[in-house]
């Protein structure tokens, strides 16, 4: 009876390789994408101030003293996150010697924001006292996860059309699907400049267009054809 067993144990491990041949019959491997232009809806720049003397703590006094006035003009302004971003202080010397000339102070603001058109009445005041180092268009986190949503069904939705056309196409009546796998992406944004227009500033507020990014989202997967 131990014997029986034992060989009874032996034929079914001899007969999962056949099993699992099995399970690969007729098996397909396909992909299917969606895809959609989005119109960038965040903004977001960045502003420098670079300050050059004789003393490191002159720079220093000098470059947050003027920080401090551009977050207190930035916070006036809704709807616009303002926070300050890289700041170093390093020495200057000579070209031809190891003399100390002076001293460079560099310091950033961040600014983000949806409403564009704040964005560049603030920018323009900020340019009194900085400089404009760039400018970058994207989607915001939530419009990003939408429209992924929105094209992940669409994308399956495809699929599954698609299988259903294999199946026929090799004589089958129906199909399962073994295994599913979803990866998503987006293109580099095309952002616009437009047109500066006269504001109360000294400087002109420019209107901007974001441009559009494009969403892309491809679903990968097999189908087993059942006959």
């Amino acid at each position: 009876m131990k014997f029986h067993c034992v060989l009874l144990c032996a034929l079914s491990l001899l007969s999962l390789p056949a099993l699992a041949e099995e399970q690969r019959y007729d098996q397909v491997d396909f992909s299917s994408k969606a895809e959609q232009e989005v119109a960038n809806d965040l903004m977001t720049a960045i502003l420098s101030i670079e300050v050059n003397d004789a003393r490191p703590d002159r720079v220093a006094r000098q470059i947050n003293a003027t920080l401090n006035e551009e977050l207190k003009t930035a916070a006036t302004f809704s709807g616009i996150k303002a926070a300050s971003g890289d700041q170093t202080t390093y020495p200057v010397y000579a070209k031809n010697s190891r003399k100390l000339e002076g001293w460079r102070g560099h310091a950033e603001i961040r600014l983000e924001s949806r409403d564009f058109r704040k964005m560049g009445e603030l920018i323009a005041q900020l340019q009194q006292d900085m400089q404009l180092q760039g400018i970058q268009f994207s989607l915001a986190a939530d419009t990003r996860q939408q429209v992924e949503n929105t094209l992940i069904t669409k994308a399956i939705d495809t699929f599954k059309i698609r299988a259903k056309t294999v199946s026929a196409a090799l004589g089958g009546v129906s199909y399962k699907i073994v295994h599913l796998s979803i990866s998503n992406g987006g293109g580099y944004p095309r952002p616009m400049l437009g047109r500066a227009v006269m504001a109360d500033a000294a400087i002109p507020a420019p209107q901007f267009s974001g441009g559009e990014s494009t969403m892309s989202v491809q679903v990968s997967g097999t189908i087993q054809v059942i006959h």
